[in-house]
């Protein structure tokens, strides 16, 4: 094995451990204390902890075992034995925390324990997948779903989760709580996109121009940014339409409207948008 390989290798073993941290510090102390719960495979052991009396941890790897020997040929091996070392770790975690932390409450405030417990599970979850694994439960369904039909991940998941937050207004008999859980996990998947795609204050910015010479030198004289012009025609009477294309700073889109409010009136612009950026210096 190269010595890339290697450092590869450690750093996916550092982001699963972090992240398994996360998830289980998280559980631990913002949602057990408070009586709430969150998505996926944690939400459910939570439910299932309080009408049993099994440890989270251990519902955890109940919960999972069925489901790795389901989806193994659909997984892969070398992902297979990440996720279950991931598993492995968020269980004994997740035990180990609540015997340490025994009726903690670190946050008195249930709505800042659902946004904040919310962020770290998302925090967790995101470092476990850049670690190349999964926290198991409902991403394993859901790419076994997938794999056999035309279902889209993402939906199933968001499926299982209103699944479990549905549940948590029988279990817990609030549906102030069941409402803190949907804001968590909120919260959770936007923490996920930080960590997988970064916070990037970049725009992806589309002009359409009868004038992109002129616009071009001067969003080049002003705002020193380059660029790309598409030449293209219209759908309905084929008349030649210019594109440029360009990514700018979030800060300089007002100065990006006035040049182009000057130079083109007629001109129609479209900004999106850039949630990942590669190559010169991104």
């Amino acid at each position: 094995m190269s010595k890339l390989s290697i450092s590869n290798e450690i750093k996916s073993s550092l982001f699963i451990l972090l992240g398994a941290l996360c998830i289980s510090i998280s559980v631990v102390l913002f949602f057990v204390p408070h009586n709430f719960t969150t998505g996926g495979t944690p939400g459910m052991a939570i439910l299932l902890h309080h009408l049993t009396d099994y440890s989270i941890g251990t519902i955890i790897i109940a919960v999972n075992i069925p489901l790795l020997i389901w989806g193994l040929k659909y997984l892969g091996k070398v992902f297979t034995i990440k996720t279950i070392i991931t598993i492995f770790l968020i269980s004994v975690f997740i035990d180990t925390f609540s015997s340490i932390f025994i009726n903690t409450q670190l946050i008195s405030n249930i709505l800042v324990a659902a946004i904040f417990g919310g962020v770290i599970i998302g925090l967790g979850v995101g470092f476990i997948i850049k670690g190349n694994s999964s926290a198991g439960g409902s991403t394993i369904i859901a790419r076994i779903i997938s794999a056999n039909s035309h279902i889209k991940p993402a939906q199933i998941i968001l499926i299982i989760d209103v699944i479990i937050v549905i549940s948590s207004i029988y279990v817990f008999k609030d549906f102030e709580k069941a409402v803190l859980s949907i804001m968590s996990i909120y919260a959770t998947s936007k923490a996920i996109d930080v960590v997988l795609t970064g916070t990037l204050s970049t725009k992806v910015i589309h002009i359409a121009s009868n004038k992109a010479e002129v616009l071009s030198k001067k969003i080049d004289e002003t705002l020193g940014v380059e660029g790309t012009i598409l030449k293209g025609s219209s759908i309905l009477n084929n008349e030649d339409k210019t594109l440029i294309f360009i990514v700018l700073d979030v800060k300089k889109l007002g100065i990006l409207r006035d040049i182009i409010s000057e130079n083109d009136k007629d001109a129609f612009m479209i900004v999106m948008e850039a949630s990942e950026m590669l190559g010169r210096g991104h």
